[in-house]
């Protein structure tokens, strides 16, 4: 027995452990790429499911199979257990497209498991008997222990990669492929052979609302989101967004009921065969104040990341939709052409026996041989009879074709109907000439093989996912604002467990909120709501952070003693990082600020001039630009302002009455 202690005595990558590691894990991870996790571009199926597929076809007589039936006879084909070909196959069953299934499935809703194997039944549906199989065109393998054949890929008439949809993990890479709808996926293969553009778009079984906005090609992302119907004091979810369960809904809901992000009475769940979830609302509370606060707390709005990793000649890589989807259409035509030069050969072989038929026993050449007395004469002597009517034929009489004419009976000759046989041939010439013509125009024929399908399938699996764009929720504003945050200027601190009997300042918040501090020397911070926080005297202003709010400020700059006014937005800003809205000198001042996008007015006080006509003058902050939060803004005057007042609530001199705007009066320093 080796030493392994011997053995990794040298332990670098050329030591033959290493070397050992790395070959086996090598073919391990191509293996499960290859073989377990990730579909194939042809057909895009995985092979467990290949082979369900193809044993279902063996097994095919038009009636239902056990499934346990089923798992028992696919172990043929695949070398791993039966619970993995049992969980596929219900997979499968459950899209509802190539297995025809009786009994219980599961529920794709609920998360509720199949039955037994041994209870429930499946067979193939029309769908996949016409679209999925044909011999001649199928390659066949010796399965893992060399006992029976399985195919390679099956010569799929449809884009079963796209159709279906697929996940996977395998060493190193994993693959997450959206299902599509079956007839905007036939539509774009034919508006591809027409040379139109074409856009493709995910569409989920469990229906549900897609924000499809970046999905790019299959490789960006999704927002799917529950389907919603509100009464005043009920909110009804019956489609659920994408993978979810209802018991994964109802869980998530109730979290965010018991952290306090939002208000519900009870939650039911009345799915069966639809999904149908009830929420109740308490008192007070309406269905469109909490539809926002779901979407933003709880799984009914959830974000995917597709990614279409496949197998294309037996190798990963990553594609878009729209490339799988020419690949799909571009094999279909070519898979065409072959079953219709299989089909001519035929067709070919049939005309040239019946034409050798019709010759031997119209001419009765078979009146020849009865002299011969050896097969070896016999075969001569009809060769030679048919040498005149070459031109006749399709092809050169073979052995075996004067065999089976050889093998005709007397009876047959006698009861030889030439009409009969004319009609026969015509028709085998009339079905030739036709395949010709199909081959002369393969897009065509490719395109009408597609409406076929299209006419005859189409109805049955119509779109179930709304196509929206839809605006981000904001988790923020979307919270209940349940905190108080109150200023104490006597003592300096902030918080929402601070309590006070007349708070200078206050604000109504949510533990999601961060709040803009603004200071009366212009300095501001945002923060997370605090418990209790020391800021000092000197805070002028609080606020929840909101990136429409627009800030009217007048401000004193000490260091040249005049007053400016400038208008913006809220500005960007690092947590707890100090910042300032003019520069800092010990006479710099915030004489007036107020919050408002329009209708905001002051009236200013200035110094005394002799040569002055007035020492009042009016602001309307609605003739300023909004800028950023360091311009300097503009100046109001050449004199020093001594007083400022809030005037906004205040009709104007054309006797136009405003709305009374939050603002903040203060007296000049």
């Amino acid at each position: 027995m080796t030493d392994i202690t011997s053995i990794c005595a040298a332990d670098h990558p050329q030591s033959r452990l290493h070397r050992l590691f790395d070959r086996n894990f090598l073919d391990y991870t191509a293996y499960v790429i290859r073989e377990r996790a990730i579909p194939d571009i042809d057909d895009g199926l995985k092979p467990v499911q290949r082979r369900i597929l193809q044993t279902l076809r063996n097994m095919d007589d038009g009636r239902y199979h056990k499934v346990a039936n089923v798992v028992g006879e696919t172990m043929k084909l695949h070398p791993h257990g039966d619970q993995s070909i049992f969980a596929a196959l219900v997979n499968l069953a459950n899209k509802d497209l190539l297995i025809d299934r009786q009994g219980n499935f599961g529920n794709v809703f609920t998360g509720d498991q199949a039955s037994a194997a041994r209870y429930i039944e499946c067979r193939l549906t029309p769908l996949a008997r016409e679209t999925l199989f044909n011999p001649d065109l199928t390659t066949f393998v010796d399965s893992y222990d060399g006992r029976m054949q399985e195919p390679v890929s099956l010569p799929a008439k449809l884009p079963l990669l796209l159709l279906l949809g697929a996940e996977g993990i395998a060493v190193g890479m994993a693959t997450k492929i959206m299902p599509h709808n079956f007839g905007e996926l036939l539509q774009a293969q034919i508006d591809y052979l027409e040379g139109k553009d074409f856009l493709l778009l995910p569409d989920f079984p469990g229906g549900g609302i897609v924000d499809a906005s970046d999905y790019e090609q299959g490789n960006g992302k999704l927002r799917c989101r529950a389907r919603m119907e509100l009464s005043d004091k009920t909110i009804t979810i019956t489609e659920l967004p994408y993978t979810l369960t209802t018991e994964a809904l109802i869980e998530s809901v109730e979290r965010a009921a018991k952290a306090g992000k939002i208000k519900i009475a009870s939650i039911n769940d009345y799915t069966a065969e639809k999904v149908e979830i009830e929420i109740k609302l308490p008192r007070g509370v309406y269905a469109e104040e909490v539809v926002a606060a779901l979407y933003a707390f709880t799984d009914c709005e959830l974000s995917v990341s597709p990614s279409l990793v496949l197998i294309k000649d037996n190798m990963p890589c990553i594609m878009g939709v729209e490339e799988v989807l020419r690949h799909n259409t571009d094999k279909l035509q070519r898979d065409l052409e072959k079953e219709l030069r299989i089909e001519r050969g035929r067709l070919l072989d049939r005309l040239h026996a019946c034409a050798l038929e019709q010759i031997f026993i119209e001419q009765r050449l078979y009146k020849q041989i009865e002299e011969e007395t050896s097969a070896k004469a016999v075969s001569t002597a009809v060769r030679q009879a048919l040498e005149p009517f070459a031109e006749r034929l399709i092809r050169k009489v073979s052995k075996e074709d004067i065999e089976r004419l050889l093998d005709i009976r007397i009876k047959r000759i006698s009861r030889y109907d030439l009409d009969k046989q004319a009609k026969e041939i015509h028709s085998l010439e009339q079905g030739i000439a036709t395949i010709d013509r199909h081959l002369q125009d393969m897009i065509l024929f490719t395109k009408n093989a597609l409406h076929g399908l299209l006419a005859k399938y189409g109805p049955q699996f119509p779109r179930q996912s709304e196509l929206r764009a839809f605006d981000q929720v904001d988790a923020r504003e979307a919270a209940i604002s349940n905190l108080q945050v109150v200023y104490d200027r006597e003592s300096g601190f902030l918080g929402h467990k601070m309590t006070a009997e007349q708070p200078e300042l206050a604000v109504a918040c949510s533990e999601l909120d961060r709040l803009v501090l603004i200071f009366r020397d212009g300095l501001y911070k945002v923060i997370n709501v605090p418990d209790k926080l020391f800021v000092g005297g000197e805070l002028l202003w609080v606020g929840a952070v909101r990136k429409n709010l627009v800030f009217n400020l007048i401000y004193r700059a000490g260091a040249v003693n005049l007053s400016y006014v400038k208008r913006f937005r809220m500005p960007g800003f690092i947590l707890n990082k100090e910042y300032r809205l003019f520069e800092e000198h010990k006479r710099s001042a915030i004489q007036m600020l107020a919050l408002g996008e329009s209708g905001i007015r002051a009236r200013i006080s200035l110094a005394p001039s002799a040569r002055a006509r007035s020492n009042v003058l009016e602001i309307d902050f609605d003739e300023y630009l909004i800028k950023g939060e360091a311009a300097q803004g503009k100046r109001i005057s050449e004199r020093a302002v001594r007083k400022v007042t809030d005037i906004s609530g205040q009709p104007r001199k054309e006797g136009v009455e405003l709305p009374v705007l939050p603002g903040l009066e203060l007296p000049a320093v």
